[in-house]
């Protein structure tokens, strides 16, 4: 059996718990769990009791992020970290160029070189803030074509979301196991180590470092108690463990660098946990849409499935905004999305179809920033088909686009702003739009 199919025979036998920000617990073996207290004498089975910390001990109950594992061996067994090559791989604070007011699109990632995995494939566009600070974000990509292999990655300096767009993938976590294909999202908690293997022969999709407050639900104010994105929709892993004497590469970031041990183990050897610092899987066509029923149509802060809160209320250092399938009814409406300048900045990626605003250029795998004060909007082509169509009610269902919205500009990597699937000549789709003015 090829490395693939074992992969995806496993992940078919997956098994989840569900609801985001839960308390989850899970043992892979029978009394692996202590009951009564985190930290016994001695714990269940011989293993090893360890807090994993997503929070400081002190924040807010609601905000308190942290679980108890019980390994085979803890994770301060482990030799010194070396600096290694980071690739592709860039991070806060962004100064190797100053910060774009244009805007700008990519044509997908191309092609990678034989034998790349996930962490070799990691290719950073672009972000803001200050990993060090723990404030702002970074907008990834990645390609990969062969599964991780002897080696594991972790991200002390920010949370992941990865959004696959192009074939599935099984996340091995030290809380167990995930499976992730485009559609779907999967959320790696600050600091979670985790492989990931392949299901199809390649890979890609886009990933967004989250450096600041971990990602939650958004409140729903007068929407009321339901809608958006559904906590019980979350799924989280059951516990399984890797029992394994070998040598195993762990890569960690740390204050943008990567560092490197050779463990003479598998560090995801976690038999039981517990806790609310978790992995999760999402599918983003479990989204509940909302929208006007009458006229206009809402912000698209109405499509936020997460949100990393800022210290200013309703300001996000980070948004994570899906446009799923939903319908549009509004009499008398510009329907696709309006002309707009924005204090927030704007990184979109298209998973499948296409993007109503846009009818062409923007492809799956690729992406557009609007920086804060850009004027963006539909194209030419898109705004007069959409004020000369009869309004009729319009299902849209032939496209999945997401945006990560940050409160500060995003500057583009060096790499990224001389790509060469950088676009040139994006600013021509709103050209030719005509003057209808009559005084």
């Amino acid at each position: 059996m090829s490395t693939i199919e074992q992969a995806r025979k496993t992940a078919d036998a997956l098994t989840y718990s569900s609801g985001f920000g839960n308390e989850h617990s899970s043992e892979a073996v029978a009394g692996a769990l202590p009951h009564g207290r985190n930290s016994p004498q001695r714990a269940p089975l011989g293993l090893y009791a360890e807090q994993l910390s997503g929070a400081a001990f002190t924040e807010p109950r609601a905000h308190n992020r942290r679980s108890w594992l019980y390994r085979i061996r803890p994770s301060a067994s482990h030799p010194p970290f070396v600096r290694i090559d980071n690739g592709a791989v860039r991070c806060a604070p962004f100064t190797d160029r100053a910060p774009d007011p244009n805007r700008l699109r990519w044509s997908p990632l191309p092609e990678p070189a034989p034998g790349t995995d996930f962490l070799d494939g990691l290719w950073t566009l672009g972000g803001n803030g200050d990993a060090a600070q723990r404030t702002g974000m970074a907008v990834h990509l990645y390609h990969a074509n062969s599964s991780m292999t002897d080696r594991v990655f972790s991200d002390a300096d920010g949370e992941l979301l990865i959004v696959p767009e192009r074939g599935g993938m099984l996340i091995r976590t030290e809380f167990g196991l995930l499976r992730a294909a485009p559609g779907q999202v999967a959320l790696i908690p600050r600091g979670v180590r985790f492989r990931v293997e392949l299901l199809d022969g390649c890979a890609r999709g886009y990933v967004c470092e989250n450096y600041g407050r971990p990602f939650q639900l958004p409140d729903l104010g007068p929407i009321g108690a339901n809608g958006l994105a559904n906590a019980r929709d979350f799924l989280a892993p059951a516990a399984a463990y890797e029992e394994e004497e070998r040598e195993v590469e762990v890569v960690n970031k740390f204050c943008g660098n990567l560092w490197s041990a050779v463990y003479d183990h598998s560090p995801l050897d976690v038999v039981a946990w517990h806790g609310n610092h978790v992995p999760y899987v999402y599918d983003l066509r479990r989204f509940n849409v909302l929208g006007s029923i009458s006229y206009d149509h809402p912000d698209p802060s109405i499509f936020t499935v997460l949100t990393s809160p800022s210290d200013t209320p309703g300001l996000a250092g980070v948004d994570f905004v899906v446009f799923a399938p939903r319908w549009l009814v509004g009499e008398d409406t510009f329907r696709p999305p309006y002309f707009h300048r924005n204090v927030m900045s704007e990184y979109m990626g298209l998973i499948e179809g296409a993007y109503d605003a846009k009818a062409e250029g923007f492809v799956p795998g690729g992406g557009s920033l609007h920086n804060m004060m850009s004027a963006h909007g539909p194209d030419r082509e898109t705004f007069e088909r959409a004020g000369a169509a009869e309004l009729e009610p319009q299902k849209i269902d032939d496209g999945l686009a997401f945006m990560f919205e940050t409160r500060w500009p995003l500057t583009a990597t060096g790499q990224a702003a001389t790509a060469d699937h950088l676009q040139a000549g994006y600013d021509d789709v709103w050209q030719g739009l005509q003057r209808h003015f009559r005084s």
